[in-house]
């Protein structure tokens, strides 16, 4: 059997999707910028894309660009307002658990003589927004903060966020990447000035994104080139995964219900089981305000890596953090913000559940980790110490 539980990695595509997609690859072909008949005809495919995307999100279809990766979108959203408004202020805010994409943005920030201001979190992943106004100050132009966590799955309290960004004057932004497939978003409600956002976590393409900008706010280009994205972001249009992106979104928002109490069920009833069947696990997250399909536990006396590496030879497809730095050794810097012990994050495994996995899936995981925990933990020393050598499943 072969089980595909990493989903808050990447989804497949949709074989709808794909369907919509393969007209613009054959004999939908031309440039959406061309002005001759083939130009006109997929122009009008990325615009339909674009309106479709608009609905679904609650905004209009001047304030979505497509970008080629939510990586793209959080990188123009933090540089691109920072840059902007330097002479309003230097200082940008953002939670010590955001993505790479984020971190690293800001971390170039630092580099170019801004000042940053990472929120910590609480044990379950949580902003606490008393130390957002804590820390906001007038030279503050941006925050930003996650909506959903990729590695725990909290969901983070984003409208009284931007209520205070607002109060004092400073744009917000959300990367909304994990947050699209299983919340309905309405950006005027939820008070976001720049949300991002990707097609393949909601089983569309690879390769497509698209960043919201609010009307009004300006920011400086992150790649230049011709007049595309209405002269904000060079590059010929990608019509294929625009068109793939806007279908997935639109199968998305239709069944995102159904999927979400499907996924919940399967979710809790393997974290009910690890719980139950594994003794020295501790579960990592919010058990209230989470998504329904990431399960993150610290399996305490075993490496990460031993755990993936024999539940890959299984069969089973699981993360030990986020996609975007599985290949580190180094402890998971959102399970460390959280106040995991070092030694305990180091055992940590991400279980994210999709819309095609079965219960038949789930158990069969379940057993085969119950089995790949107790022999790792045979060869731990620190196991043994702690037990005697007597732990059996």
């Amino acid at each position: 059997m072969k089980v595909y539980i990493d989903h808050a990695a990447t989804t497949p595509c949709d074989k709808r999707v794909v369907e919509a997609m393969i007209p613009y690859f054959t004999n939908e072909f031309g440039n959406a910028d061309s002005q001759h008949f083939y130009g006109r005809a997929t122009a009008k495919a990325v615009a339909d894309a674009r309106e479709t995307v608009a609905d679904i999100i609650g905004c209009k279809s001047n304030e979505i660009y497509f970008t080629g990766s939510g990586t793209e979108a959080d990188n123009w959203a933090l540089k691109g307002v920072a840059l902007h408004n330097r002479h309003k202020g230097n200082h940008i805010i953002i939670s010590a658990i955001e993505h790479h994409a984020i971190l690293n943005s800001a971390e170039w920030l630092e580099r170019n003589g801004f000042r940053v201001t990472k929120l910590p979190v609480d044990s379950t992943g949580l902003v606490s927004v008393s130390d957002l106004e804590a820390a906001i100050d007038n030279e503050t132009t941006l925050v930003s903060v996650m909506y959903v966590n990729n590695e725990v799955g909290t969901i983070e309290p984003i409208k009284e966020l931007a209520e205070i960004a607002h109060k004092h004057g400073a744009l917000f932004h959300s990367d909304c990447v994990q947050a699209m497939p299983y919340i309905k978003i309405d950006v005027k409600e939820l008070g976001v000035d720049l949300l991002s956002m990707s097609a393949h976590k909601f089983y569309g393409p690879k390769g497509i994104g698209a960043l919201y900008i609010r009307n009004g706010v300006k920011l400086d280009k992150l790649i230049c080139g011709g007049g595309q994205e209405r002269s904000q972001r060079g590059g010929t249009t990608n019509t294929p995964l625009v068109a793939g992106m806007a279908e997935a979104l639109k199968i998305t928002a239709c069944e995102m219900q159904a999927n979400n109490e499907y996924i919940a069920k399967l979710r809790d009833r393997f974290v009910n089981r690890v719980i139950e069947e594994i003794p020295y696990v501790r579960f990592n997250g919010n058990m209230e305000r989470r998504i329904p399909s990431v399960a993150n536990f610290s399996f305490e006396f075993v490496e990460g890596e031993g755990i993936l590496m024999l539940m890959d030879f299984n069969g089973i497809a699981v993360s030990s953090g986020s996609a975007c730095s599985s290949g580190s050794l180094d402890p998971s810097h959102v399970l460390l913000a959280m106040g995991v012990p070092i030694e305990v994050s180091h055992g940590s495994i991400r279980f994210s559940f999709g819309k095609d996995n079965t219960m038949e899936e789930v158990d069969y995981t379940v057993d085969k980790l119950k089995d790949t925990i107790a022999k790792l933990r045979e060869m731990s020393p620190l196991f043994n110490l702690k037990t005697g050598g007597t732990y059996n499943v």
